[in-house]
């Protein structure tokens, strides 16, 4: 079922990506569950618009693999793959690796300063045990990366990616996989950075991003039903 407090539509942007996103948030976070039913109708109600941009964020949904429309049947949010998550880090992990190697030669100092200002918030939801605020300065951190090389696309081609592996990491947070330990590996990035050493750096996104090696398989097992057979 969607939250009450969904975010307010703006008029800046196109309001099919703006409930694109929020759907895909929920899915994430589990709000909607593994093979809940979601109706277009209801949707719209909520956010207060017509069907059709609603339709046309399912549309991306379906792409993403986060939902699947059944004739007949209706449409429902898509239980997690195995394939999607473990295929999702591999090239997750060919990007972003490459991205923090050129990173070390190309950021600037003013984002240094804002990537470990990011962390200094990250300390602050860990302490409140949010986190849902602690993944979106994940994200926060990730994409600084990729403007720090002038290259907002690879993190873009990475979101389309990731869905599957975001829902999964979403789970272990706090319980399985330590918010300070992640803390503490993004503060291994940002020295590398600021060392400006690309191999240094390379080799702590390579480790960071592969800590969803050793969260999976508990995950899975804790949730079966919310796995795919493979």
């Amino acid at each position: 079922m969607l939250p009450t407090d969904l975010p307010a539509l703006s008029a800046h942007e196109p309001v099919n990506l703006q409930i694109y996103r929020a759907l895909r948030q929920c899915i994430v976070n589990c709000t909607l569950l593994p093979g809940e039913a979601i109706s277009d109708k209801e949707i719209s109600e909520q956010f207060g618009v017509s069907r059709q941009p609603v339709r046309d964020a399912f549309i991306k949904l379906v792409g993403a693999g986060l939902i699947q429309v059944l004739p007949q049947r209706g449409t429902f949010v898509m239980k997690i793959s195995p394939k999607r998550v473990l295929n999702g880090r591999f090239i997750r992990e060919a990007v972003e690796v490459a991205v923090a190697r050129n990173a070390a030669d190309k950021i600037s100092d003013e984002q240094l300063l804002a990537l470990a200002a990011n962390i200094e918030q990250q300390k602050l939801a860990a302490a409140r045990n949010d986190t849902a605020r602690f993944l979106a300065l994940d994200e926060e951190f990730h994409t600084t990366l990729s403007r720090s090389i002038d290259c907002i696309e690879a993190w873009e081609l990475i979101e389309d990616i990731k869905a599957h592996m975001d829902r999964v990491r979403y789970l272990s947070l706090g319980e399985i996989t330590s918010l300070q330990m992640l803390i503490a590996q993004h503060a291994a990035i940002v020295h590398a950075l600021r060392s400006r050493d690309p191999a240094m750096a390379e080799e702590a996104m390579r480790s960071h991003l592969r800590e969803i090696n050793l969260s999976f398989g508990p995950i899975r097992e804790r949730n079966p039903d919310w796995f795919e057979a493979e």
